[in-house]
């Protein structure tokens, strides 16, 4: 019968839509689409291949693929008004909104060629002016997509066929729920997917990571912003928000860890510091290798951790499963994504830290499992016996200890900056029995202060560098703000501001003098009982009051 897909012989090769069309218009019903995948009308004239159509046809599609990675593809050229998926044949048509949309989005392809799921993809203009719909379920599928998507698109205050002229090239990125440290190379990584990046730029501001990355043009940039705004990196973390920056073009004056100009091999590195960690340069120079390589990172930032499925397989790369959109298959290599590469000798195992620089008569293992366990559960402390400024602290994995290790590093506890580095040991000993040890050795494997024990816990959403600015929560009704005021300031340091959460008064937010004086105040107040059997809980905070 008319419009049966045939099967198409190796090397045979063919127009667009050749596989599909009979000579006129015609349907496909559900017998005539390979695996029953979708039913669809097509009205309209056979045209030439090749020439300009609203109706684009896609080739070689992964075999996963769904609805809303196909609509993506045409996204920030326009409105995508239709869609007929052919999963059998791994193809699908998009219809745009208009016939201009579609041929921005011919030729823009036409120069960079299309990925998902890390595999390259045809998009040509389809012989056909335009599809119609059926009421097939599998059509509803599709619709179903297609309306969720530009709503979406709608939202972002893009309207149909909207031009790109006066837009900027430069995005300006901010990485929310800072989670697992995010580097120059995991951005770069990300972001050239969509187009050619020429330079990335990264800073700290109002305590959130940010960056200005500069695409070699404005499509690029509206493709990537569309596509990547709103996703996370990790699972259920380092949430990227994205809009177009003022600026036009960047100015960057060193190669390094947090700049870079990728047009520009030849600029300093500033500061003494190597343009290029060396580690990370071996690992891209050695990409291949390094490529499927399993235990290179944890799909839960903790690994393990129970009610949270792996956000990364590791498959030829690495890609982020259950996320709609591009980014949910952009495939890159591992250790860029693990970040861990900028801190050479690190392993996913190795989860005991050095910490040195301490106060030997102030500080104590109560004091670093509090401190630490910010950022991670921590198992058991040791403050060295003959060198009291010098300790081990071991994290319930490496992941953990990362995270700790990059949030305090030099942040000072009791008038000294913290010196923290890997451990060459895999696990802190406790003493032996009748071992002189004077309290210095604690281990906190049971502990019921854990922040990170319970699957699913928002802390796992809520973890920010040290900061003066605590997030306070748990607090009775019979307490009032001059008694929490009266409580901090008894720590040392001084209360500059604070205010309960209109909506809920168990939680506040108390800024302290410095970062230093609110590091005090957390340790020596998390967990401290305010009566009626409620223990305040006590964490860094984003927000300033």
């Amino acid at each position: 019968m008319d419009g049966i897909v045939q099967e198409l012989g190796v090397g045979t090769k063919r127009g667009s839509d050749d596989l599909f069309l009979s000579n006129g218009p015609f349907k496909m019903n559900s017998q005539s689409s390979v695996n029953g995948n979708d039913s669809k009308k097509f009205k309209g004239d056979i045209r030439s291949a090749g020439a300009p159509s609203r109706v684009v046809h896609i080739r070689k599609l992964p075999m996963d693929v769904t609805e809303a990675e196909v609509i993506s593809l045409g996204l920030a050229f326009g409105k995508v008004t239709n869609l007929l998926m052919l999963k059998g044949k791994n193809q699908a048509f998009v219809e745009m909104n208009t016939e201009e949309a579609a041929n921005t989005m011919v030729s823009y392809y036409s120069t960079v060629t299309p990925l998902l799921r890390n595999q390259p993809i045809f998009i040509q203009f389809s012989n056909h002016k335009e599809l119609k719909t059926d009421n097939s379920p599998n059509q509803a599928r599709a619709q179903a997509a297609l309306q969720a998507v530009n709503s979406v698109q709608s939202s972002s205050g893009l309207d149909s066929g909207m031009g790109l002229a006066g837009q900027s090239p430069v995005l300006r990125i901010i990485v929310e729920n800072l989670f697992y440290p995010v580097t120059l190379d995991v951005l770069h990584q990300i972001f050239s997917k969509f187009g050619t990046v020429l330079k990335i730029i990264t800073f700290t501001k109002n305590n959130q990571f940010q960056a200005l990355l500069q695409y070699s043009d404005p499509m690029s940039a509206q493709h990537a912003k569309l596509a990547l705004d709103g996703q996370n990196i990790y699972n259920a973390c380092c949430t990227l928000r994205i809009d177009f920056s003022k600026l036009t073009s960047l100015n960057v004056k060193y190669n390094n860890e947090k700049s870079r100009d990728y047009t520009r091999p030849d600029l300093p590195s500033g500061d003494g510091q190597p343009s290029i960690d060396q580690t990370i340069a071996a690992a891209f120079g050695k990409e291949a290798s390094l490529l499927g390589a399993p235990g290179i990172i944890s799909g839960s930032p903790y690994a393990g951790a129970a009610g949270f499925p792996p956000a990364f397989a590791i498959s030829q790369g690495l890609s982020v499963q259950g996320v709609p959109g591009p980014l949910g298959h952009i495939a890159f290599p591992a250790a860029a994504a693990a970040g861990r590469m900028s801190l050479p000798g690190f392993g996913a195992g190795n989860c005991v830290l050095l910490v040195s620089n301490l106060h030997p008569e102030r500080v104590t293992p109560q004091s670093l499992f509090i401190l630490f366990g910010v950022y991670g559960d921590v198992q058991r402390v040791k403050i060295l016996f003959n060198k009291k400024e010098n300790a081990l602290i071991q994290m319930t994995d490496g992941n953990q200890a990362q995270l700790a290790m990059s949030h305090l590093n030099s942040q000072r506890l009791y008038g000294k900056p913290l010196r923290i580095a890997v451990s060459k040991h895999q696990a802190v000993q406790l003493p032996r029995e009748g071992q002189e040890d004077q309290g210095l050795t604690k281990d906190y494997s049971n502990s019921p202060l854990h922040r990170f024990k319970k699957p699913g816990s928002k802390n796992f959403q809520n973890i920010f560098p040290p900061s003066s600015t605590l997030h306070l929560s748990n607090i009775p009704s019979s307490v009032s703000e001059d008694d929490i005021r009266m409580l901090f300031s008894e720590t040392g340091g001084v209360v500059k501001a604070f205010k309960f959460f209109q909506k809920d008064r168990k939680m506040a937010l108390i800024q302290m003098g410095s970062v230093e004086e609110a590091i005090q105040a957390l340790i020596e107040l998390h967990n401290h009982d305010l009566g009626e059997n409620h223990h305040l809980r006590v964490s860094f905070s984003k927000s300033t009051i």
